[in-house]
């Protein structure tokens, strides 16, 4: 950590929507500072979007100490299109209130499994941060089937069971045992019932990723191809002798990029291949100046059309909610260098 900043650049394929960013805090018909991270999915015929609402400080605020601490719920937008989307004048889950323990909730990450909505999500407690699973049928009735022990999140699950299993990719932090530092990985799990989960195993580690130095995970749920399951990853480097203020904060010296690698379709844990550089790097203006954390790209939702297109939403600046596009055959064709 706190090297010299590399030069990192998008993939030839990926193509930015025209619109971006597709959706911001200015658009919310309620109180929203930041609008991102949000899990998208194809379901009864259009696009759900359930995106990360952080409130409660404007920049001015923030930057002046006033108020240094957001609260967060989660949104929720249609679209018949998956670029033009609708928010909804509700707040689509917020867990707290009563609860002390809780402190919130938020980085929805949403996959159908059997018919059925399933949400992957972190929450912040006081003993510790927690990945949670939950299901729902309306999005208006939420029925969680499990949380974690502090401390992991970035969970999101495959689409379907495998050897007759669910499995999920995961971010502990175990800061203590590498290190003291970030130093984080991607871990993968098993599950009969979405309950209970175990046979953990690495997939792939931080030093395995050349364009990342201080730790990586999860990031849009995987889609299944013919030739395995294509996932996208987000990945971190860090200068903290070039870096000052990239933001709101005081001091921001990460960079936060898009990484995809294939998994085996029969083995998860497995990786087949993996591009050597990043899918996607902080370019474009949204995602590089005049956010919260600016050079930030972090993937949460990602879907293969019928004609091949694979749509990837993500968070940019820890502000707003952009599109990218690619092919699929081209996504596959980074994939072909192994580990």
């Amino acid at each position: 950590m706190g090297g010299t900043r590399q030069t990192l650049s998008s993939a030839a394929c990926i193509v930015r929507q025209a619109k971006n960013p597709i959706l911001s805090a200015d658009r919310a018909p309620y109180e929203c500072s930041l609008l991102f991270n949000a899990g998208v999915i194809k379901y009864q015929g259009k696009y759900i979007m359930v995106f990360r609402n952080d409130y409660g400080a404007t920049e001015q605020e923030f930057a002046s100490g006033q108020k240094t601490v957001f609260q967060s719920k989660l949104g929720i937008a249609t679209s018949d299109n998956g670029v033009d989307f609708t928010i909804e004048n509700r707040v689509l889950w917020q867990l707290g209130g009563e609860d002390q323990e809780i402190l919130r909730v938020y980085d929805p990450r949403l996959t159908v499994v059997d018919g059925r909505v399933y949400m992957c999500f972190a929450m912040d407690t006081r003993h510790g941060i927690r990945g949670g699973i939950a299901t729902t049928d309306d999005f208006y009735r939420f029925d969680i089937l499990h949380l974690t022990v502090p401390d992991n999140r970035n969970m999101v699950l495959f689409p379907e069971k495998i050897g007759g299993r669910y499995f999920r990719l995961e971010r502990p932090f175990p800061v203590y045992g590498r290190g003291g530092r970030d130093r984080f990985d991607i871990w993968a799990s098993a599950s009969p019932d979405m309950r209970y989960w175990g046979d953990s195993e690495l997939v792939l580690a931080v030093e395995d990723v050349p364009f990342a130095d201080d730790k990586i995970g999860p990031a849009a749920p995987p889609v299944k191809t013919a030739k395995g399951w294509l996932t996208t990853f987000h990945a971190v480097d860090r200068d903290d002798t070039g870096r000052g203020k990239n933001g709101w904060e005081p001091k921001w010296t990460k960079r936060y990029t898009a990484g995809i690698m294939l998994l085996d379709l029969e083995n998860p844990a497995r990786v087949i291949g993996m591009s050597k550089q990043p899918l996607i790097a902080p370019e474009a203006s949204c995602e590089t100046s005049g956010g919260f954390r600016n050079d930030v790209i972090f993937p949460g939702g990602m879907i293969l059309e019928p004609d091949g297109e694979v749509k990837i939403y993500y968070g940019a600046a820890d502000t707003v909610e952009c599109l990218a596009t690619a092919p699929v055959d081209d996504l596959l064709a980074l994939c072909s260098q192994p580990r």
